[in-house]
């Protein structure tokens, strides 16, 4: 499990059922990733969020996350507070598979747990426009951004690179909603939008700066109503205030620049 803002907190292979301490206090644009393997014979598994391990009296947990796969095949959350479920919210749209490895990325918001991603690790999302996935690299999103969607870019960083370039385009006009720019020669994450044919003030603030020469990295850009939020290996890295006000504009990816591109996703 790869958790909150510190990549260190990483276990590998656990021991199901499996219980640990979130070292760091969940918050806001939090991050946690779960990779796994669904078995043959399996009917059900769930990760819970919880105050404490205690079993009598049970501990609260904030989210429960429970895909079924007996009968009814579906995914059930709830809450558990002093030992009474809530209201289940089931959903039928079952991206989970016997036999089939998943990735399931949950980020924290202010009034709820937000799924990024639970599928099987194969699905593209994209129509690709370039199968090779050589750059430069344009694809149509398969729908629309708006609030709640997701864009995936799964790459690997060249060695002596010096910048790459992820961008959210509106098609019709080109303006770019969102061009994020990784320079590795000078360490800046560049944030910028490029509208009316002119581009705006750069945004470089960062607390680290998150990629290397020769790394690999998985790149989250999740849309929320006020701004995009980005990860970068399942570290939340920053947030970019919308500038580019009409969201369902913006339908195509472009990516350029010292990477190998892997794989890109949208949902």
């Amino acid at each position: 499990m790869l958790s909150l803002n510190n990549l260190q907190n990483i276990i590998y292979n656990p021991t199901i059922p499996y219980v640990g301490t979130i070292t760091e206090q969940l918050k806001p644009g939090s991050l946690i990733v779960i990779r796994g393997h669904v078995p043959k014979d399996s009917e059900r598994f769930q990760v819970d969020f919880q105050q404490g391990n205690s079993l009598k009296p049970r501990a609260d947990v904030a989210f429960h996350f429970n895909p079924r796969f007996k009968r009814s095949n579906c995914i059930v959350c709830n809450t558990l507070i002093n030992e009474k479920w809530g209201w289940e919210e089931i959903t039928y749209n079952m991206p989970f598979r016997k036999e089939k490895s998943f990735e399931i990325v949950i980020m924290v918001l202010k009034n709820k747990f937000q799924d990024l991603q639970s599928m099987e690790t194969s699905t593209l999302g994209l129509t690709q426009i370039n199968r090779e996935n050589s750059l430069p690299f344009e694809a149509r999103l398969n729908a629309s951004m708006g609030p709640g969607r997701t864009v995936v870019i799964k790459g690997e960083v060249n060695t002596n690179a010096k910048s790459f370039n992820v961008d959210l385009v509106a098609g019709k006009s080109r303006d770019i909603a969102l061009h994020l720019n990784p320079r590795l020669n000078v360490k800046a994450f560049v944030r910028n939008s490029f509208l009316q044919d002119a581009w705006g003030e750069e945004e470089r603030n960062i607390t680290c700066f998150p990629f290397s020469s020769g790394m690999y990295f998985e790149m989250i850009i999740y849309c929320d109503v006020r701004e995009f939020k980005v990860a970068v290996n399942g570290v939340h890295s920053l947030e970019y205030k919308h500038r580019f006000k009409d969201l369902s504009s913006i339908d195509t990816l472009s990516v350029d620049g010292d990477i190998r591109l892997l794989d890109v996703r949208s949902w």
